[in-house]
């Protein structure tokens, strides 16, 4: 997949919301990308604009996302509705508020199915239903059950089957383990490590959790304020982050092995996205900051094997 110049707009009353501003980003097939920054950064809007799931008054103002050379931006909508979920899947943030609540959770396969495969019959439908709970490490049995009655862990393990049912190329996991306490979130992501091989899945893993994305991710997007601000491979950003933006994400980590009295943080707060800073948006928390910085939005250059938003690189 590759995005070129996406801008995401939201109209309100006070201004627009610039969520995504001119992004440019790749993404190689059975790759796990993590999509990292501070909350309204734009990493949820940008894994909901590919799959053209933005919800009024959100729209893509300019922008392509090609995938496999086709601009999904441009599709009509029936070939949309046919891309989800058999192409690419998405898992929700929150398991609870996506499953139907009056629907067992057969009837969600059993629906998903049907509508994506004509001809199947529901018989059929039921049984792959049983075998995807099975390879969950879910009892066939809770297919009866409604989604209040199982918890949290397994909710969220339902949510990975109906996304995997259809056998996507590309899952787009939003905030995943949110709802989850730190044992089950630990087994959560065994399980999608393990899907992701036995099904050769391509993953963009949506978080803020750097733990996650130390343990998952094959190389890393850090997003901050609509805008891209490094790529680069896990291992690398981890050992030697480039964006100031990035150091300090890293910095605010606390580390159980030092004698740390004291978090470190970033000055300031988060930009308004509907006047953000002219420049570059850093610009006003960056302890490096030129006068470049305030007057010119750098451009992506590539170092060391990453890509790069900062006049510190050229």
């Amino acid at each position: 997949m590759e995005i070129e110049h996406l801008s995401v707009h939201f109209p309100i009353n006070i201004g627009t919301v610039r969520a995504v501003d001119d992004v440019n980003w790749e993404l190689r097939q059975g790759e796990v990308m993590g999509l990292v920054g501070e909350s309204g950064c734009g990493k949820s809007t940008l894994g909901f604009s590919i799959l053209r799931l933005l919800r009024p008054p959100g729209k893509i103002v300019q922008g392509r996302i090609l995938y496999k050379g086709r601009d999904i931006v441009r599709m009509p909508e029936r070939e949309i509705l046919e891309l989800r979920g058999k192409r690419i899947a998405m898992i929700f943030q929150d398991p609870l508020t996506s499953l139907n609540p009056l629907f067992r959770i057969d009837q969600h396969f059993i629906e998903t199915l049907l509508a994506h495969e004509k001809g199947l019959t529901r018989k059929d439908a039921y049984r792959r239903a049983e075998e995807m709970l099975e390879s969950l490490g879910i009892s066939p049995e809770k297919l009866t059950e409604y989604p209040h009655q199982l918890s949290g862990g397994m909710r969220q393990r339902i949510m990975i089957g109906l996304g995997l049912i259809l056998g996507p190329d590309l899952l787009i996991a939003d905030e995943p383990t949110t709802a989850l306490d730190v044992i089950v979130e630990a087994q959560f992501l065994d399980l999608l490590a393990d899907l992701q091989k036995r099904y050769h899945l391509t993953i963009i893993l949506i978080t803020h959790n750097l733990g996650n994305v130390a343990q998952l991710a094959d190389r890393i997007t850090v997003m901050y304020g609509g805008s891209i601000a490094e790529v680069g491979e896990a291992g690398d950003i981890f050992e030697n982050p480039l964006h100031p933006y990035t150091q300090g994400l890293l910095a605010s980590i606390p580390n159980i092995k030092l004698d740390q009295p004291k978090l470190k943080t970033m000055p300031g707060s988060p930009p308004d996205l509907v006047d953000p800073p002219q420049g570059c948006v850093f610009h006003p928390r960056c302890p490096h900051a030129m006068e470049v910085c305030r007057v010119k939005k750098p451009g992506l250059v590539k170092r060391n094997g990453r890509l790069i938003s900062c006049w510190l690189y050229g």
